[in-house]
């Protein structure tokens, strides 16, 4: 059985560094990418406070494919360029979006999402996914998140078949 470590009172580097030695923990000997996927997801929406999203888009024939998730059923494709999760993806580098109402596009999977920040999956040059989480709360995400996130994503790349 796994627990998950209560990080609530601990700043935020150190919330994610608890994370990410955690979800080291969870992929030890384990490299299928959809069980390290689901497993990452459960960490990241339990493990943080203030989500009601956290899961994965899978890149897949041309565009993102919903992958394992937490939260309310999502949008099951999206356009590469289209919303958060294609931009980001289209342009391989995080978006960290302070007001979802305000992004050109956006794609409103769940009315109650207020911010978002979507980190891009790639190995080498080859573009895996993305890597999303959404917020009721406006500003959410901040830049110890996206560099937290950027080492979760870089970390389940590291030890997934991917």
């Amino acid at each position: 059985m796994f627990e998950i470590e209560d990080t609530t009172d601990l700043p935020k580097p150190e919330r994610y560094a608890s994370l990410i030695a955690q979800a080291g923990g969870l992929f030890a000997g384990e490299r299928d990418a959809i069980a390290n996927a689901a497993n990452l997801a459960a960490l990241i929406y339990h493990g943080l406070p203030e989500l009601n999203w956290a899961g994965f888009y899978l890149y897949k024939n041309g565009e993102l494919v919903l992958g394992p998730f937490q939260g309310k059923p999502a949008c099951i494709r999206i356009a590469l360029g289209r919303g958060v999760c294609g931009t980001a993806a289209a342009t391989r580098s995080t978006q960290l979006v302070i007001d979802v109402h305000e992004f050109p596009g956006h794609i409103a999977c769940d009315a109650a999402s207020n911010s978002e920040i979507v980190v891009p999956l790639v190995a080498g040059e080859r573009l895996i996914g993305v890597l999303d989480l959404d917020s009721p709360k406006r500003a959410r995400f901040d830049a110890d998140d996206r560099a937290g996130l950027e080492h979760l994503a870089a970390l389940w790349v590291a030890a997934s078949d991917v």
